[in-house]
């Protein structure tokens, strides 16, 4: 059995970015990674451009000047000013190149066509350069980097409508278990919902990943392995749920050692999820995730989550962890590193209630983890302790 650090340097050193690339609209292309680096074909901005509503001045040493014309945002017409000189002008409207400086309205008075200044006017003041946040041809956005909304917003400026990413992976979920019912079927005596499978599909949707095939197996072996060689031969990544531990009905270890899949590790000193296996088969990463339910979302947030965005190119992706104080004290069983399910509020964490690693329902109202390494025990209220957040 190794430890939570062991086991995620494994994950990640395992992990190889794609080759394959995809090219998208760049309104489509949220949460992707670019696949190269982007160059900019125009100035930002493409003209002289005020940062203020005022008057673009022709600066000369009287507070006076006249009023000869108007710049509206989007006008296309260049006003020519002599010293003295002035044109009301808008934010984001084009500085006539005979202008050097935009005064703010509010340090001016006007009377018809007569500008008096309250305050001095500077040279250059509110003005944006041309090109002033990229230029032609020069490097916008490099390759890797993640697309936020920003970065949308960035490349739709630049008059970019298309650009190429690195491909989404596919994603197979397998789940395992004679237990298991859908949801909205009558409830057998002996059976349960099976929700590991849609609460992954939206875990994966969440980060922007939909190419997902779900696969539903019996405790069959052969069935097993013939899923499971299907499932590695056809997708990027591999995601089973259940049958990974050792009773007389989980056939997935022994299936995954049919099909000659590479074990990697299996079982992690941690809790939540101590029958985790990672393994891969040629190329295709396989996660063998525990059957309890918030098991298997808290090593999907841990490990598959950070494999998945290296997967995808990101490979700068890490876990967003903070250090918050704890609201009460908390003592730790056993000699496993925990990851709690928690709710941090203001710089301030509260480890809650049922973490049994069959519940859900504590998970559904956490935003976060408080990791607790395997030397750590005993802590008390207003202690410093490390936390994950976790997706919204």
């Amino acid at each position: 059995m190794i430890t939570v650090e062991e086991a995620f340097e494994l994950v990640q050193n395992h992990i190889k970015p794609t080759t394959k690339t995809d090219a998208k609209l760049v309104i489509n292309a949220l949460g992707c990674t670019l696949s190269k680096d982007v160059y900019s074909p125009i100035n930002m901005p493409p003209f002289r451009q005020s940062a203020m509503d005022g008057y673009a001045l022709f600066l000369h040493h009287e507070e006076q000047y006249s009023i000869i014309d108007e710049v509206k945002a989007g006008d296309g017409h260049h006003p020519v000013l002599q010293a003295g000189e002035a044109v009301r002008i808008f934010t984001g409207s084009a500085v006539p190149d005979s202008a050097n400086t935009v005064i703010m309205q509010e340090k001016t008075n006007r009377e018809a066509d007569v500008l008096k200044l309250t305050s001095p006017a500077v040279e250059n003041e509110n003005i944006r350069p041309l090109g002033e946040q990229v230029q032609k041809e020069s490097l916008a956005l490099t390759k890797g980097t993640k697309l936020t909304p920003a970065a949308i917003g960035y490349l739709t400026t630049l008059g970019i409508s298309e650009i190429e990413v690195f491909a989404k992976p596919s994603i197979a979920i397998v789940t395992t278990g004679n237990e298991l019912v859908e949801a909205g079927q009558p409830l057998p005596y002996g059976k349960i919902y099976e929700s590991n499978s849609g609460m992954l599909l939206t875990a994966l949707e969440s980060l922007g990943i939909i190419n997902v095939t779900i696969t539903k197996v019996k405790d069959d072996y052969n069935s097993t392995v013939n899923s499971l060689d299907k499932a590695i031969s056809e997708h990027d990544m591999v995601l089973i749920s259940g049958g990974i531990s050792v009773g007389d009905y989980d056939f997935v270890g022994k299936a995954l050692l049919e099909l000659g899949t590479e074990q990697i590790f299996y079982k992690v000193k941690q809790k939540p999820g101590k029958p985790l296996f990672f393994g891969k088969k040629e190329n295709t990463p396989v996660f063998a995730l525990p059957g309890n339910p918030a098991s298997a979302l808290s090593s999907f947030y841990v490990y598959v989550q950070p494999a998945l965005q290296k997967l995808s190119g990101n490979v700068d992706f890490s876990l967003n962890r903070v250090t918050a104080s704890l609201t009460s004290s908390f003592t730790k069983k056993g000699n496993r590193a925990q990851f709690l399910k928690a709710s941090l509020k203001n710089g301030e964490v509260t480890i809650l209630e049922g973490q049994s690693s069959a519940m859900l329902h504590t998970f559904a109202i956490a935003n976060a983890f408080v990791y607790l390494p395997a030397d750590v025990n005993d802590l008390e209220k207003e202690d410093g302790v490390e936390v994950i957040l976790l997706p919204v």
